[in-house]
């Protein structure tokens, strides 16, 4: 039992809330983006700047309490929360600085990509980050960050200048390439295992309108398209991203009723350029392939494109996804992939292949803590579904499709689409990296105060 004098105390030391249990607050506040995750931690500490995060941690370590963070809430296994511990929320911390002469942007750790991109958009830049506007920067960039500019300008990692962090001991400390280089190198795709990040400073780049949105073929030309996709990409501009979905086409506006429900194969791109360079960098599409079933390519603002899916996917919804990274696509995985998906037990259920070559290439593996340069993809299965009873099924199958593609996999998952899946998918994830990662962890967490995410545990 929490003495209340001292809970009191911690209480008082915030500008933010401190909300429990008992509060009318709570079942909200604790609520989480996968409805398929439901945990009660036994208080919430929602933090409006750097002193409460220091307070929150001190007092978590001092009363030996399991901690979470939460950044921007997406996190699909639920890690931004956890039972019976402290969550220490920084979804109130929403500043963002940009500086349009240096094209840096400074974000504090509560932003979405949305928020993001909103703010760099008057600038006439972006950060490489995400597809999805929802999605919180902080997890994003801790895990690595792939999206639509990954080809052309990296991974977020690959674009993070600066971080402030907040550590186990509760002092605070900047993290750049020439202070706490070890931990700055960590921060770069190790995760949320070193500390409480209050700040990322990116470098933006110049991106104003692209030309970008979905093309739809029939699942019946998916085999044909995916053979043509695997050698197209190597060769294709790195101004544009398609990447490759297996999907189907939801019962829902903006969508034509006449395609609802039909099995798809989609390349949804992003073209960082204008209307007729696009489609001079999509001439192979338009004369290789059938025609599409749907057309929705068009010039449109960065953060239209970016948040052009967000309708489909609200809060709440089930969730189970499993990933792998991908070098090769032989006919043997196509075969695979095409057997599987087409078993989707739900309208929202699907398979991504994300391009992570281009200039995610140009960065030696051991630059940064993201270990998997020399793949092609990043590839998700995920089973979706508003309804709570069908948890079980979408599980079931995304585990399945995985189990049959997994052999033409490189071995490792990106970490923001894992769920939570042991030590051995995570030393596999980061490889040739985990030592040096065991490393950081032992001289900045020791004791492992920050385990609720993908652990790096030491001996």
């Amino acid at each position: 039992m929490t003495d209340p004098t001292m809970l009191n105390g911690f209480a008082d030391s915030l500008r933010g809330e401190l909300v429990g249990r008992s509060d009318d607050e709570y079942d909200r506040a604790r609520q989480l983006y996968n409805g398929m995750i439901d945990k009660h931690p036994q208080m919430i500490a929602r933090c409006v700047d750097v002193a409460d995060v220091i307070n929150a941690v001190n007092y978590g370590r001092e009363h030996d309490l399991l901690i979470a963070i939460r950044g921007g809430g997406h996190n699909g296994p639920g890690l931004g929360s956890c039972d019976d511990g402290l969550v220490i929320d920084l979804s109130r911390m929403k500043g963002i600085r940009v500086d349009p002469e240096r094209r840096t942007v400074r974000v504090e750790p509560g932003c979405t990509q949305g928020d993001v991109d909103h703010a760099a958009h008057a600038f006439g830049l972006a950060v490489p980050a995400g597809i999805v506007s929802t999605t919180g920067v902080a997890g994003l960039t801790l895990g690595g960050g792939t999206g639509y500019l990954s080809r052309q300008h990296g991974l977020t990692i690959d674009n993070l200048l600066e971080a402030d962090v907040v550590l186990a001991d509760g002092s605070f400390v900047t993290a750049n390439e020439s202070q706490h280089e070890d931990l700055f190198w960590a921060l770069r795709g190790g995760g949320g295992n070193f500390g409480v990040v209050t700040s990322f400073t990116f470098q933006a780049h110049p991106v104003g309108t692209v030309y970008g949105g979905p093309l739809f073929w029939s699942q019946d030309d998916a085999r044909q398209i995916m053979q043509w996709y695997r050698e197209f990409l190597p060769h294709a501009p790195e101004e544009f991203c398609p990447f490759l979905g297996l999907k189907t086409v939801p019962s829902t506006d903006p969508f034509p009723p006449a395609l609802w429900g039909q099995r798809i194969c989609a390349l949804i791109s992003c073209y960082n350029g204008t209307a007729d360079d696009a489609e001079a960098a999509m001439k192979p599409i338009r004369n290789a392939l059938p025609p599409p079933i749907l057309d929705g390519m068009a010039a449109m603002p960065f953060p239209a494109l970016q948040s052009l899916f967000d309708p489909l996917l609200p809060p709440g919804l089930q969730w189970y996804w499993k990933g792998d990274f991908v070098k090769e696509l032989p006919d043997a995985a196509i075969d695979a992939h095409l057997e599987n998906a087409a078993q989707a037990p739900s309208e929202l259920s699907l398979m991504h292949l994300y391009p992570i070559d281009g200039a995610v290439h140009g960065v030696e593996p051991g630059a940064t803590a993201w270990n998997y340069r020399s793949a092609t993809w990043s590839m998700v299965i995920a089973g979706i579904d508003p309804d709570p009873a069908n948890a079980e099924t979408i599980t079931g199958w995304a585990r399945a499709y995985w189990e049959a593609v997994h052999p033409y996999t490189m071995g490792g998952a990106y970490v923001n689409f894992m769920m939570e899946e042991g030590d051995e998918r995570i030393r596999a994830t980061y490889g040739d990296n985990y030592p040096r990662l065991v490393e950081v962890k032992g001289t900045y967490d020791p004791e492992n105060l920050f385990r609720v995410n993908q652990n790096i545990t030491t001996p």
